[in-house]
């Protein structure tokens, strides 16, 4: 049977990795990655038994390749420190690893977000497929600053159990994570000779929050599909904002 390796990478967040931690539990082993925090995040880590490794953050693909590289395993389970595995997820990966090899070189899951105090299965945010379970040797993170993902070589098959997703503590710090990551998003477009033209912000802002109040239910949230719709349109017209203004 192969045995998996949960790999994590954390920094400052104290509030948060433990019910990561736990929900990993049944993995063989788990490896955290600290970038260098400065509340008790390592404490709370070695206290629960995982495998702490601490590296000065320089961008979430190399920090996230080295948690790989430092595995025992080869069969990976990544996890965010603002993510759990649920019931039914922990209960399809632990059927999988009772076969003699995976019958896929990675596996793609659904990530259900928890904002204003309910799950949200509508918008962009919902299914947000993310390929987390994979074989090292046959896959590693690529990716910019603001995204980063599995890419394997070989067929990739699909789970239905869900990643839990706390990615905001409060609106403040979602604000705060939108300004950070269409910062960085116009930055890198920028660099690659991207260029935008008067009004094409405006009007892509308008259609993202056609498509996710709408198109893909989040009328159907009230109050929360009304906010998150106008918040991702809003990420849409900052980041073309900020790419034109760098021109």
């Amino acid at each position: 049977m192969p045995k998996i390796s949960a790999v994590l990478i954390a920094q400052n967040e104290e509030d948060r990795i433990e019910a990561a931690l736990r929900s990993v539990a049944f993995c063989d082993e788990i490896v955290v990655v600290d970038g260098g925090s400065h509340d008790t995040t390592p404490a709370r880590v070695s206290a629960l038994g995982a495998r702490l490794l601490e590296r000065p953050f320089d961008g979430f693909v190399a920090q996230k390749n080295f948690a790989v590289d430092h595995a025992r395993h080869d069969i990976i389970l990544s996890l965010d420190a603002d993510e759990e595995v649920s019931h039914a997820l922990r209960m399809e990966i632990q059927a999988l690893s009772a076969r003699d090899v995976l019958p896929f070189s990675g596996y793609r899951i659904p990530r259900v977000t928890h904002y204003l105090g309910r799950e949200i299965r509508a918008t962009d945010w919902y299914p947000d497929w993310q390929l987390r379970l994979f074989d090292r040797r046959q896959g590693r993170f690529e990716g910019d600053l603001v995204h980063e993902s599995v890419k394997v070589k070989g067929l990739v098959g699909k789970l239905q159990g869900e990643i839990l997703h706390r990615p905001y503590r409060d609106e403040e710090e979602h604000l705060r994570r939108i300004d950070r990551y269409t910062t960085l998003w116009a930055e890198a477009e920028h660099r690659k000779g991207r260029r935008t033209t008067p009004g094409y912000g405006a009007a892509a802002s308008f259609f993202a929050f056609l498509r996710n109040y709408f198109l893909k239910g989040g009328i159907l949230l009230g109050t929360a599909g009304l906010k998150i719709s106008r918040l991702n349109a809003f990420y849409v017209a900052q980041k073309f904002a900020k790419l034109k203004a760098l021109e």
